[in-house]
């Protein structure tokens, strides 16, 4: 049986956590649409090529979505982003009233605002690091520095106090997991009662944070309603730091693993940040699947047809490594002449947190390259602990450098 007619089985096995299976160059040339099974068991098509996955990030004939949610196709266990979401007769009007409220809080000025404040907190996560390293000799930059930051911005923009962080990021874990079953979607209803309680305990005095301003919102627009909002408020904590915290993780082991790149990265911080920055985004997309669509009427493309309420997965990092768009796409070069990547979606979707994400990066990378010239990995990338998450990425990122 040729791979374009095979139901294959999701996810493929990886080389390692920064190389995708080889089946993806076979499926982008032979079968860029092709029938798959998830891990939650369900069918769905696999779109693997760039010019096939942008297309359908850009679609209106696809969403989040489905007609009957029940009767949808699932992508995992895990308790979000695992199936249809949002109201599939409003979907289109709810997403631009979204956008609207948040694009202010998200707006690349705002994220220029906030770098200094992100700065700070970057040297302070360094400086517990190295006077660790000054006793143990190895440090772990994932709890470090990797999985703090993301969290500490997010909770800032959204009003989360201190004291819930350590809270907010056991729940946004256990609602990701991939492993844990109905565990996860506990957490996801514990996450719901305490977004609520914190809605309520700012509703008598609101400040200037997100969640403030679509409580105010709620309140104003009846058609927006208490739940919408409330879920809202979980997806943006949830997602507002996970990919973040993974590609902080990818992104060190790239340029570590490439030491040339590392090596430009310290001679000039401030002139090689950006570049390497997008290179992670083009290759760092986390996770083993990729991005759940929903077709909302029968569409033929690449030589199949996708019927309504078919479930589609869109592989980003798939598209993202396709040799028609990049050259020697499978190589970390932030170097490379092509600056286009689906790292942050594309279309309607376009990741409204891309400026949040492309700050927090850049600080961390010019300051680890500033700080810590002669960092590199304690441990070998093929026994790093991968997390078993929907998002996937490094549980363990254990560094050293010479002592000076």
């Amino acid at each position: 049986m040729s791979t374009a007619t095979k139901r294959l089985q999701l996810p493929f096995a990886r080389p390692n956590v920064l190389d995708l299976a080889p089946l993806y160059e076979v499926l982008r040339r032979e079968a860029p649409i092709t029938p798959v099974t998830t891990p939650a068991g369900d069918p769905a098509w696999l779109v693997t090529r760039y010019e096939e996955v942008r297309l359908l990030l850009g679609d209106k004939r696809f969403g989040r979505s489905h007609p009957d949610p029940e009767r949808a196709s699932r992508i995992s266990t895990a308790a979000v982003q695992d199936g249809p979401t949002g109201e599939y007769e409003t979907e289109e009007a709810d997403h631009a009233r979204m956008r609207r409220l948040l694009t202010p809080a998200f707006s690349a000025k705002r994220m220029r605002m906030l770098s200094d404040h992100m700065g700070r907190l970057v040297e302070g996560y360094l400086d517990r690091l190295i006077a660790e390293h000054e006793t143990t000799g190895v440090v772990d930059l994932h709890s470090g520095l990797a999985f703090p930051l993301p969290v500490a911005m997010i909770c800032q923009l959204l009003g989360v106090p201190e004291a819930d962080h350590e809270l907010f990021a056991s729940l946004s874990e256990r609602m990701a997991g991939t492993e844990i079953g109905e565990e996860a979607h506990r957490a996801r209803e514990e996450f719901f009662r305490y977004m609520v309680g914190l809605v309520e305990t700012k509703r008598p005095q609101l400040g200037e944070d997100v969640i403030s301003d679509l409580v105010r919102a709620q309140s104003e627009d009846p058609s927006f309603d208490y739940e919408q909002m409330v879920r809202l408020c979980v997806g943006l904590l949830f997602a507002g730091h996970e990919t973040t915290v993974n590609r902080i993780g990818l992104g060190t082991l790239f340029l570590l693993t490439r030491r040339e790149h590392w090596d430009a990265l310290v001679a000039d911080p401030d002139g090689h940040v950006d570049a390497a920055v997008e290179e992670i985004m083009r290759l760092g997309a986390p996770g083993d699947l990729g991005l759940l669509r929903y077709a909302r009427e029968d569409v033929d493309i690449a030589g199949v047809t996708i019927r309504r309420g078919d479930a589609l997965v869109l592989s980003i990092n798939a598209a993202n490594r396709d040799a028609d768009v990049y050259s020697e796409a499978e190589t970390f070069n932030p170097d490379r002449p092509e600056r286009t990547h689906l790292g942050f979606g594309h279309g309607a979707h376009f990741c409204i947190g891309a400026s949040l994400a492309r700050t927090e990066l850049r600080v961390v990378f010019s300051a680890l390259a500033r700080r810590l010239p002669e960092l590199r990995l304690a441990k070998d990338i093929d026994e790093l602990e991968v997390r078993a998450t929907l998002t996937g990425g490094v549980a363990e990122l254990p560094v050293t450098w010479r002592s000076r």
